[in-house]
C-alpha cells in the first residue's frame, strides 16, 4: 500500500495551531545558535512549568513529586518512572480526565483512523512495543507545534529551504521542495506514519509531493513503487535503507535521491557508507522515540545534536546515578518539556547514551550525543571464570557483522547460553560464504570480550522479521537462552 491519506472524519481537523507554530518556530530558530547558558535557562523555565502542571493535574505525579517545585538536589532523588507503571495508572497519569485508555486502545486498533485527531484536539500514537510493553502516547497542539518546528528548522533534509517566512511557509513543515518518500510500517498508529499523514492532511502541497510506502510488502513491489515515484528525499529505518541499497547495487532499484534520512534504529558507519555509495546521496541520521519524536538531529559535520531546549536527557548508571560526560550510560531518563497532557518526568527510556564533552565545530551550542540503542536485548554468554557471564551488546554484534563481514540483512538470535544463530536471506554459495564470515567474526569477537568459545549456527534463506512498526528485529533472545 502506498499514497495513504489519513481517514479524517468529516468535521474533524488536524491538531494544528498556526499562530502557536509560528511562535514556537521563531523560538527554535533563535535558540539554534544561542549560548549554552541561554539554552539551560530555557530548559529550566520549561521544566518548572511542566512540574507545576503535573503536580496540579496528574494525581500520579502529585504523589511522586510531593510539591509543585523541586530544587536540583531533590530532582536527583526523584524516583524514575517506567512505561509499565504509567500505563497501569493511565487515568491518574494524564492531565485530561477525558482521556480513557480503553477508548484509546480501540481507536489505535483501527488502521483507517491513522492521523485522525482524537477528541478533535489530540494526536495519538502507539509505541512499537520493542521493550515488551507497548504504550499509548497522546500529544496536544503545543507538543505538535514543538515537534513541527524542530523538524522544520533543525531536522530538515540538506538542500531544503533555509528558514521560516520567505522561501519557507509556516505550513511547509518538512522543508519539502521535491518528492518525498517515507518507507515505514503503514498498518498502525505509529508516530512516523501518523505524523506524516497529519502533515499531508494539513497541507495540500505536501500531500501532492509526498507518499508513504509499506515496509511490510515484498521487496519486489516496494522497488517497483519507488522506481515509479522517483523520490528526491527518502526517509526510512537504517536496516530498510540497507536493504534498498542492495536492490540498487543489483540494478533493480533505479532511484537517485539527493538525501536519505534515517531514524528509529542505530546507524553504523558501515551501513551509512554503503547506503551513501549505493545511491550517491547524503545520509543523515536522527534520534527520536514515541515519547519525544524529534529528540536529536544530525548537523552537516555529522554530529547528533540534542534538542535540549525542549527535552531533558539524563544518562544514568544501573542505580540511576548520573554518569560523567563522555561515558556511556546504562539507561537514560527522559523528561519531555513540551507535552503537558501526558507528562513524562524522569522516564526510563532504556537507551544507552553518552553526552560529548566538547561542543561541535558546526557552531551550535546544542550538546552532541552518541546513542547505542537499547540495553534490553544484550546477550550474555559464559566467561572463563566459574559463574561469570560476559555481555555482548547488540550494537557491537551488529557492527561486527556489518563492518567485518559485509552482511547487512540478517538476524542474530541467542538460542542457548553459549549458542548464537545467525540467519540471512541469501542462499547458495553466496549465502554459505556470508555465514562462514559471520561465524568466524562472531567467535573471535566473543573471545576478545573474555567469553569462552561460543557455537554459531548459520541458517540460509530466512527473511529478517520486522515488528509491527516496521523495525527490523535483528538481535533477539530466544526463550531457550
Amino acid at each position: 500500500m502506498h499514497h495513504r491519506r489519513a481517514a479524517v472524519k468529516s468535521g474533524s481537523r488536524p491538531v494544528f495551531d498556526p499562530l502557536r507554530l509560528q511562535a514556537v518556530t521563531l523560538d527554535v530558530m533563535a535558540a539554534g545558535h544561542a549560548p549554552a547558558s541561554l539554552l539551560a535557562a530555557r530548559q529550566q523555565q520549561r521544566l518548572a512549568r511542566l512540574v507545576e502542571v503535573a503536580y496540579a493535574d496528574s494525581p500520579l505525579y502529585r504523589e511522586r513529586l510531593g510539591k509543585g517545585q523541586l530544587r536540583q538536589s531533590e530532582w536527583l532523588r526523584l524516583p524514575p518512572v517506567s512505561r509499565g507503571e504509567l500505563m497501569e495508572r493511565f487515568s491518574e497519569w494524564v492531565t485530561d480526565p477525558e482521556l480513557n485508555l480503553e477508548e484509546l486502545r480501540a481507536f489505535t486498533a483501527d488502521p483507517q483512523r491513522v492521523g485522525e485527531p482524537w477528541l478533535g484536539k489530540y494526536m495519538v500514537w502507539e509505541s512499537s512495543g520493542t521493550s515488551g510493553k507497548p504504550g499509548i502516547f497522546v500529544q496536544d497542539a503545543q507538543a505538535m507545534a514543538v515537534y513541527d518546528a524542530l523538524e522544520a528548522v533543525r531536522h530538515r533534509a540538506p538542500g531544503g529551504p533555509k528558514s521560516m517566512f520567505g522561501a519557507f511557509s509556516p505550513l511547509d513543515f518538512l522543508g519539502l521542495r521535491d518528492r518525498y518518500a517515507l518507507v515505514t510500517a503503514t498498518g498502525g498508529h505509529f508516530a512516523s506514519v501518523g505524523c506524516f499523514d497529519r502533515l499531508r492532511s494539513i497541507n495540500p502541497w505536501i500531500e501532492a509531493n509526498s507518499r508513504s510506502f509499506s515496509i511490510q510488502q515484498s521487496a519486489d513491489k516496494l522497488v517497483q513503487q519507488l522506481n515509479d515515484y522517483a523520490p528526491a528525499v527518502l526517509a526510512t529505518y537504517p536496516s530498510a535503507a540497507a536493504l534498498l541499497a542492495e536492490e540498487s547495487e543489483q540494478g533493480r532499484l533505479h532511484i537517485r535521491p539527493r538525501c536519505i534520512m534515517t531514524g528509529g534504529e542505530a546507524l553504523s558507519s558501515a551501513t551509512r557508507a554503503r547506503i551513501s555509495k549505493a545511491f550517491g546521496a547524503t545520509v543523515r541520521s536522527s534520534y527520536g522515540t514515541s515519547e519525544f519524536l524529534p529528540m536529536a538531529w544530525e548537523c552537516a559535520k555529522g554530529s547528533l545534536h540534542l534538542n535540549e531546549d525542549w527535552v531533558l536527557l539524563e544518562p544514568v548508571d544501573e542505580r540511576y546515578r548520573p554518569v560523567p560526560l563522555g561515558e556511556l550510560s546504562h539507561s537514560v531518563l527522559l523528561t519531555n518539556l513540551a507535552n503537558h497532557v501526558q507528562p513524562l518526568i524522569r522516564y526510563d527510556l532504556g537507551d544507552q547514551v553518552s553526552i560529548q564533552k566538547d561542543s561541535c565545530t558546526c557552531g551550535s551550542s546544542l550538546p552532541v550525543i552518541h546513542v547505542q540503542g537499547r540495553s534490553d536485548d544484550t546477550m550474555r554468554v559464559p566467561g572463563h571464570r566459574p559463574g561469570q557471564m560476559v555481555s555482548l551488546l547488540p550494537l557491537a554484534l551488529c557492527t561486527v557483522i556489518e563492518e567485518e563481514c559485509g552482511v547487512f540483512d540478517f538476524q542474530l538470535e541467542q538460542r542457548a547460553p553459549g549458542t548464537l544463530v545467525v540467519r540471512v536471506p541469501l542462499e547458495g554459495p553466496q549465502g554459505l560464504a556470508a555465514i562462514e564470515r559471520c561465524k568466524s567474526a562472531l567467535k573471535a569477537f566473543a573471545i576478545a570480550q573474555g567469553a569462552k568459545p561460543i557455537r554459531v549456527i548459520g541458517e540460509l534463506g530466512c527473511a529478517v522479521p520486522r515488528g509491527r512498526s516496521g523495525k527490523a528485529c535483528r538481535v533477539a533472545l530466544s526463550d531457550r537462552a
